[in-house]
């Protein structure tokens, strides 16, 4: 498997509005809604690449073998680099190995104290965030809608 991080505008917008939509991918994203078209796109997208130059980090797209697996990383998130990864169902059993270069390149290349993770409350199967480290690390809400949020240490 060959796995490449890109900026989000370096992949086919079309890819991107078409997994936004994608409705087991909004199941799993109380944020998201079936809107997301070319316009909203064009909002995100400069929303998301303003991160990379405002807090040195931001999310990327991830191709696998020269095709679009989905976008995540880390975003900043009211002081925190909050890990997202929202990936094509058929590329869900990659989510693992994204991960690790997530935290790879937050821990050894941006040399980042924490990273936090967001999750609704609805998502019940949580036991493998805390097999990876991760502690609860109390709640947050974001229009509107509550999460719970989970902390990782570089130390450990």
């Amino acid at each position: 498997m060959n796995l490449e991080f890109k900026h989000l505008t370096q992949v086919s917008l079309d890819d991107i509005i078409e997994l936004n939509n994608h409705p087991q991918v909004l199941r799993l994203m109380p944020l998201g809604s079936p809107n997301f078209d070319r316009e909203v796109w064009k909002q995100w997208a400069i929303q998301k690449e303003s991160q990379w130059v405002q807090h040195g980090y931001g999310p990327w797209a991830f191709v696998i073998d020269s095709k679009f697996a989905g976008w995540g990383g880390l975003q900043f998130e009211d002081g925190d680099a909050d890990l997202a990864l929202v990936l094509h169902p058929d590329y869900w059993g990659t989510g693992k190995i994204i991960y690790d270069e997530i935290v790879r390149r937050a821990f050894d290349e941006m040399h980042l104290e924490t990273i936090t993770i967001l999750l609704p409350p609805s998502r019940t199967r949580i036991k493998g965030i805390f097999r990876l480290g991760f502690k609860p690390d109390g709640e947050v809400e974001y229009d509107g809608v509550r999460f719970l949020r989970f902390r990782l240490c570089a130390s450990g």
